[in-house]
């Protein structure tokens, strides 16, 4: 089955709209849904299947008052005798009719299943699929909890709203519309003016309360995306928290956040039966009237006894679609309620997309080239300064600088997960604006600081970088990466679970993993984005020859934050205050005595540090071992 497509225009829901056919008007995709001419003939099966249970409800009472008026006319005995058939046939009438409106009640949920389940995936499918659409800024600022709260709130509010709208309240105001006609044929008008005041007041009673318990739905939402937001926080920082051993802290947050929750829901269920009892008082009355009133009539002898039962049989019939009537319009304005977030995510426009007439990119060398390039993630916050700069076809820049002097930003700028604010950034004379995104990221390899894997097995995350890649060739991809042997040591081998974020591997073996998936990517544009500044320094040197492979005849940026990475790159770049201080091969750059040779002293001697107590330790392990060696010798 083909991905349902991600539809251009979205509609807007809120639940404070006034009229809810407009909503209804713009959720229509989701009941009709265009190129699915399957799913439109099971709601036109379904709605045909509802209008005969409809029809079988209606006559069922008239059988109903046939019985009633025979028996009461013949009398027990004479019925025997004189026509036993008649109130048998009509009972037998009054079953058919009833099962009838059952059976054809089910089938009606079976066909319009399909509709229902197809509307909340194509939902869920686009709101997922607009989520990667947005711009890192938006997911920078939101939390990952109350994404997944808004999105699973939303599709279940879909559900109800598409199926209640579709099944239950058009077939009803029919049935409303065959009552009426019923009670002013043969009851009269006065009875049809006590039903529609009932009705009329029933329904003012329903919308106003449901209406009043909107703002309340709307806190319990909110403090339930909130605790769900620090619960999925908490655990995903599980080792945080176990560090400073702030597990109380923890669930005091979590715990005040579902008091909110508790109340609101409380208040919820308080209104509830408000509104319930509300509804009941307003339709037992509006029964009580007309009860007395056929009372009066049968006492007349203007009715009889089997109308009397048929007034009250109608009367019964009429409150459960007039509770559901009720109790749709209370289901939407909460769909409503628990949508309209997840609407607000789909009218989110997304900050970089694809420029009308954006073509693919065509390479020939690559050569990037950033051209006075000025940036800023806040206007009042200047990242990049007018930064100009070159990579040479399958040469190697290295960009290096302070903390903050925005190396990092040259990747996100690359990858276009932001716009330049002025000057352009291009590959091979192509304007990375002017490009279909998917082309231009297929064209750059990845290998990140923080690597984050998923919570699969380690073919999984290799193969992420080509999802084709035969098992062949992840092997490979693996052997270059210098971690085939280490993986096909493991019990599992390529099928062992990295665990969540790859928390089951070390640093070392989690950057090997991520060099391993983009050589499996073979992209022609390599970025390296500190990919070693949070390892140990034996660790760096092992996955430094990785890293010197993959980058071997490809166009390279190589952003570093321990200048030994980077001696051998064909051109340094030192960042300072998002501007160029210096720049030259790592010889030139230190002969200047500048900016870059004051970091790499830095380094150096940090590093000499490390590696003198390293081997102190080392030394003391030894000596250790030798004397505890001596003692457990025998005496001669």
């Amino acid at each position: 089955m083909s991905s349902p497509e991600m539809s251009q225009k979205k509609p807007r829901v809120s639940a404070e709209e006034g009229s809810l056919l407009s909503t209804v008007r713009n959720l229509w995709g989701y009941m009709w849904p265009e190129g699915r001419p399957d799913l439109k003939m099971r709601v036109v099966l379904a709605i045909a299947a509802l209008l005969v249970s409809k029809v079988a409800t209606t006559l069922a009472p008239f059988a109903y008052k046939g019985i009633i008026d025979t028996l009461g006319q013949t009398g027990g005995n004479q019925a025997l005798i004189m026509g036993i058939a008649v109130p048998i046939v009509l009972v037998v009438a009054f079953g058919v009719a009833n099962v009838v409106d059952a059976g054809f009640q089910q089938l009606r949920d079976v066909l319009f299943a399909s509709v229902g389940q197809n509307a909340v995936r194509t939902l869920a499918f686009q709101t997922f699929n607009h989520l990667h659409r947005l711009s890192l800024r938006f997911h920078l600022q939101r939390r990952t909890g109350g994404l997944s709260r808004v999105i699973e709130r939303g599709t279940k509010g879909i559900e109800t709203i598409v199926r209640f709208t579709m099944l239950n309240t058009a077939p009803t105001l029919v049935e409303f519309v065959i009552v009426g006609v019923v009670f002013i044929s043969i009851f009269g008008i006065s009875y049809l003016g006590v039903l529609i005041v009932t009705i009329w007041l029933y329904l003012w009673f329903t919308i106003k309360a449901s209406n009043w318990r909107i703002a309340i739905r709307r806190d319990m939402n909110n403090s339930d995306t909130d605790a769900n937001s620090k619960a999925i926080d908490s655990l995903l920082n599980f080792e945080t928290v176990k560090y400073f051993n702030n597990e109380d802290l923890e669930a005091r947050r979590f715990d005040a956040s579902m008091a909110t929750y508790e109340r609101s829901a409380i208040r919820i269920w308080n209104s509830l039966g408000v509104l319930n009892f509300g509804q009941a008082v307003i339709f037992y009355v509006g029964l009580t009237i007309m009860s007395a009133m056929s009372i009066v009539g049968v006492l007349n002898g203007r009715l009889t006894l089997g109308d009397f039962v048929l007034l009250n049989t109608f009367l019964m019939q009429i409150y459960r679609p007039l509770n559901m009537i009720g109790f749709v319009y209370r289901e939407i304005r909460q769909g409503l309620t628990d949508i309209e977030e997840m609407f607000k995510l789909l009218d989110q426009d997304p900050e970089i997309v694809d420029k009308p007439g954006a073509t693919p990119l065509k390479i020939t060398g690559p050569v990037i080239r950033f051209d006075d390039v000025h940036f800023q993630y806040d206007p009042d916050r200047p990242i990049l300064k007018g930064v100009s700069f070159e990579v040479p076809a399958g040469k190697t820049i290295a960009v290096v600088g302070p903390s903050g002097a925005g190396k990092s930003t040259i990747s996100r700028l690359l990858y276009r997960f932001y716009d330049v604010s002025s000057g352009s950034v291009t590959i091979d004379a192509q304007d990375v604006r002017d490009i279909t995104q998917n082309s231009l990221r297929s064209a750059i390899g990845m290998v990140p600081q923080d690597t984050v894997l998923f919570n699969d097995t380690i073919a999984y995350n290799i193969r992420y970088g080509r999802p084709d890649a035969t098992d062949e060739e992840v092997h490979e991809a693996a052997r270059m990466a210098q971690i085939g042997e280490f993986i096909e040591s493991l019990p599992r081998g390529y099928d062992t679970p990295v665990g969540e974020r790859g928390l089951k591997l070390s640093g070392g073996e989690k950057q090997r993993v991520a060099i391993a998936r983009t050589i499996l990517k073979a992209p022609p544009i390599l970025v390296l984005d500190e990919a070693t500044s949070a390892l140990d320094t034996k660790t760096e040197r092992d996955i430094q020859s990785a890293l010197d492979a993959v980058s071997k005849n490809r166009t390279t940026v190589v952003i570093a934050h321990r200048l030994s990475t980077v001696i051998n790159a064909d051109e340094i770049i030192v960042l300072r205050d998002g501007q160029i201080a210096e720049r030259g091969r790592h010889p030139d750059l230190l002969m200047r005595d500048g900016l870059y040779a004051q970091m790499w002293n830095r380094q150096r001697e940090a590093t000499e540090a490390e590696e003198h107590l390293r081997a102190v330790q080392d030394d003391k392990d030894g000596f250790l071992g030798r004397s505890s060696s001596a003692e457990n010798e025998p005496a001669e």
